[in-house]
C-alpha cells in the first residue's frame, strides 16, 4: 500500500494585516499546494492556510521600549516589544519543517522557534535608513535597526529583498547575500485599453504623509492640456488623507475613489491609460524604490509616467513603457503629462502588454520556491 507523505509545515511570519498584504499573498498563494501552511499576522487568516496564529490588534509591533532604544539596550527592547512578548508563549511546543519571515522585526522571534530546516528572511527594505530623513530616527532607531540585522538577519539561513541596489547595500554593509524578489503583481490577462480623450491618468497607494501624493495634485494643477486624474488610495483616514480629499474637491481635472481590493485592482485600473508615481528621494529606501504600483500599472496594461529613481526608470527605459520626468519636481511631472500624446500612450500600453509576463509575481516569487525548498531539500533534522 502507498503511503502519502505530509506536506512539509511552512510557518509565514509577518507583522501586517495579512489578508491585505499583496506580498504575504503572494507567498501564500506560491506554496499553498505544496506545504502545510501556517500564517502569523494580524487579521483574519488568509484563505488557502491550514492554521493562524492572530496577533491582538491593540499591540503594535513598532512599540518597542524608547528608554531601553535610547540607552542602547537593544536585546531589551527587542524581546520586550508587545507582539513578540505575546507571541513567544503561543509558539510554545510547536514546531515547523521551515519558517519564511518578513522584515527585520520578525527575524529573531523566527529564528527562536523550533524549525527542523531554518530560516528564510525576506527583509523586503533596507531598514537601517528606512526614515533617515529625520534626525532624531538617526541617532536613536537608526542604530537599533543595524543591531537587529547584524544580531538576526545574519543568522539566518537565506534572505531575499526587493530590489538590487539594496540587495547590494545589505551585502556592502552587513556581508548578507540577498536575493531578489520584487514587488511585482500577479499576471493579469487584459489587453491594453484604447486611449481616452482626455488621457486618464490613475494613482493607486497608501494615502500615507511623506508619500508626496500632493506633489502630483500641484502637477495637476498646472497642467496645460485636460488630463485627468483618478486616485484610488488606502489608509483613507486622518488629517494627511483629509487634506489630499479637501484639495480634490476643488480640483475639476482630479477624482478621489474609495480603494478597492487587491485582486481586483489591475481590472480597475485597466479603464485607464497611464499610472502616474513620482517619490523624491528623501531617505535610502525612497531613492532605490520599485513599489507595487509601478507593477500594478504593468499588469493593467497602462503606460508610466514616474520621477528619475533608478530602479522604476531602468525598467521604464528598457521595456519602452512609459516616459520618466526630468526631476521630481511637479514642474517636471506637469511637463511630462503634457507632452502625452494619444499615439504614444498607446505605444507605451502596447509595450506593457509585452513586457507583462516577464515582469509579473509568477517569474519573481521562484525565487522564493527555490530558496524554501533548498532549505527544506538539503538540511536534516538533528
Amino acid at each position: 500500500m502507498m503511503v502519502r507523505m505530509s506536506a512539509p509545515r511552512l510557518l509565514i511570519i509577518s507583522f501586517s494585516p495579512l489578508r491585505s498584504d499583496a506580498r504575504i499573498l503572494k507567498q501564500i498563494a506560491l506554496f499553498k499546494d505544496r506545504y502545510e501552511i501556517t500564517t502569523c499576522g494580524y487579521g483574519d487568516a488568509p484563505d488557502g492556510v491550514a492554521s493562524h496564529i492572530e496577533i491582538p490588534a491593540n499591540l503594535k509591533e513598532w512599540d518597542y521600549d524608547r528608554i531601553a532604544v535610547i540607552l542602547r539596550a537593544y536585546r531589551r527592547a527587542y524581546w520586550t516589544n508587545p507582539v513578540i512578548a505575546h507571541l513567544r508563549p503561543r509558539f510554545a511546543g510547536r514546531s515547523f519543517d521551515v519558517v519564511l519571515a518578513n522584515d527585520i522585526d520578525t527575524a529573531g522571534l523566527a529564528l527562536s522557534l523550533q524549525s527542523v530546516h531554518g530560516v528564510h528572511l525576506d527583509l523586503h527594505e533596507y531598514h537601517p535608513r528606512t526614515k533617515e530623513e529625520l534626525l532624531r530616527w538617526r541617532i536613536f532607531v537608526g542604530p537599533f535597526m543595524r543591531w537587529l540585522v547584524r544580531h538576526f538577519a545574519t543568522q539566518a539561513d537565506s534572505v531575499s529583498t526587493v530590489a538590487g541596489h539594496i540587495a547590494d547595500e545589505y551585502r556592502r554593509e552587513f556581508g548578507l547575500h540577498a536575493s531578489v524578489v520584487t514587488n511585482a503583481a500577479p499576471f493579469s490577462d487584459f489587453e491594453p485599453g484604447a486611449v481616452g480623450n482626455p488621457i486618464r491618468l490613475v494613482h493607486s497607494g497608501a494615502a500615507q504623509h511623506g508619500r508626496f501624493i500632493e506633489l502630483t495634485l500641484d502637477a495637476m494643477g498646472m497642467l496645460a492640456g485636460n488630463a485627468t486624474l483618478d486616485l484610488y488610495l488606502t489608509q483613507n483616514k486622518g488629517p494627511y488623507y483629509e487634506s489630499l480629499r479637501r484639495r480634490v474637491d476643488s480640483m475639476p481635472n482630479v477624482a478621489l475613489h474609495a480603494p478597492v481590493p487587491y485582486a481586483e485592482l489591475s481590472r480597475t485600473l485597466n479603464d485607464y491609460d497611464v499610472g502616474v508615481y513620482v517619490l523624491p528621494p528623501i531617505n535610502f529606501n525612497f531613492a532605490w524604490s520599485l513599489p507595487n504600483k509601478f507593477f500594478d500599472f504593468v499588469q493593467a496594461r497602462l503606460g508610466l509616467v514616474i520621477g528619475p529613481s533608478p530602479e522604476m526608470a531602468a525598467i521604464v527605459r528598457a521595456e519602452g513603457i512609459g516616459v520618466v520626468t526630468e526631476n521630481f519636481t511637479a514642474e517636471a511631472l506637469a511637463a511630462a503629462l503634457d507632452a502625452l500624446t494619444p499615439e504614444g500612450v498607446a505605444d507605451y500600453k502596447r509595450a506593457s502588454a509585452l513586457a507583462a509576463r516577464k515582469l509579473s509575481a509568477e517569474e519573481q516569487v521562484k525565487e522564493w520556491a527555490r530558496a524554501i525548498d533548498a532549505l527544506v531539500g538539503s538540511r536534516k533534522a538533528t
